[in-house]
């Protein structure tokens, strides 16, 4: 049974993952979301309010709102969204809510010798993966009924960024760069917003890897993915970036969802139709 009378906020909610959570819940759920660059669509759906993270208070929307769940898909400014975060974090703290934080394999990108697990500790090299540890800090200072961590590997789907970018790069006869000593673990967002739909559903709380439950080589990957979108030849560029194998990767292992909610590599790749 839906839990019908909960009202969740998406922040983010005109972003690829943001819109198409959207799209998954709002037949189930009172659903709002923010857009922050103004689109027809967005702009006259009641549903919709605008939010400039460097501009606006997120306490504003929050207290228009008064959602019971927030999910977090902020994308943009690092600054703007540590302040926002912060933010939220006191709201949480005095209002019954459950923040929801969409993070990234990139929190691990440090580690590159093994996959990694929901309790591994967390350490990055790069400027987007600390930025997603330092606001998984803070959440993790929350009672653990306040808040999930969502990691997620890179994410596919035929309306994706990475998917039309590689659909560009075809058309315009450039090169499509591939790491064949990169071992990854993928998902796609019709596979993504079902499971978030789920812990929403069920109140989860905690860390959970939302990948699929095996591994590919990116270049075995978006090879196979590329033959799916159509019948192209395009060009690869094959980067080096170590000798050495490398993982990004996040597996589950202690926080697993049911089995018709786990997906694998090849069930990503197949979802590729021939679409243009």
């Amino acid at each position: 049974m839906e839990a019908g009378g909960k009202k969740i906020l998406i922040l983010g909610g005109s972003g690829f993952i943001g819109n198409a959570l959207y799209k998954e819940l709002c037949n189930y759920f009172d659903t709002y979301g923010t857009y922050f660059s103004a689109r027809e669509s967005f702009e006259h759906n009641q549903q919709f309010l605008r939010y400039d993270m460097q501009e606006d208070d997120i306490i504003r929307i929050l207290e228009k709102v008064r959602p019971q769940v927030i999910i977090s898909a902020l994308r943009g400014n690092f600054a703007a969204q540590i302040q926002a975060h912060e933010h939220l974090m006191e709201y949480l703290q005095k209002e019954d809510c459950m923040l929801y934080f969409l993070s990234s394999a990139n929190v691990f990108d440090a580690y590159s010798k093994f996959p990694s697990y929901e309790y591994d500790k967390t350490l990055s090299e790069s400027v987007y993966g600390r930025l997603k540890i330092k606001i998984e800090n803070m959440m993790l200072r929350l009672p653990k009924k306040k808040m999930a961590i969502l990691r997620v590997p890179m994410v596919f789907g035929n309306t994706s960024p990475r998917v039309k970018e590689m659909k560009n790069f075809i058309w315009n006869n450039e090169p499509i760069e591939v790491f064949p000593n990169l071992i990854i673990n993928v998902t796609n967002d019709d596979k993504l917003t079902q499971q978030i739909h789920y812990l929403i559903n069920r109140n989860k709380g905690g860390i959970y890897h939302l990948g699929s439950y095996d591994l590919v080589h990116h270049e075995d990957f978006i090879k196979e993915i590329m033959e799916r979108i159509g019948n192209f030849n395009p060009i690869f560029k094959r980067v080096f970036t170590t000798n050495e194998e490398r993982f990004l990767a996040v597996l589950p292992r202690d926080n697993k969802l049911p089995k018709n909610l786990q997906t694998s590599y090849q069930e990503i790749i197949d979802h590729h139709v021939i679409a243009k």
